[in-house]
């Protein structure tokens, strides 16, 4: 299930089991809606991640091109 669907999910089995006293259902929707959040803040800290790359790729590729220029000038 993706995030959303995770923390829904759970956030409704939670409900059930308050409402019906089932402790066991109402602890195996916490642990399904913290499931969600923790894909949620895994997807985050990946767009991060890739981000984070991809400028460091750039800032290589700009380096080089000025060490290159450099090279070329001598």
């Amino acid at each position: 299930m993706g995030k959303t669907t995770d923390k829904i999910a759970g956030r409704a089995k939670q409900v059930v089991g308050v409402v019906t006293g089932d402790e066991e259902t109402k602890r195996e929707g916490q642990r399904q809606e913290d499931k969600g959040k923790l894909k949620g803040d895994l997807e985050s800290a990946i767009d991060t991640a890739h981000d984070a790359l991809i400028h460091f790729k750039d800032k290589t590729e700009h380096a080089l091109d000025e060490l290159k220029d450099r090279i070329d000038k001598k």
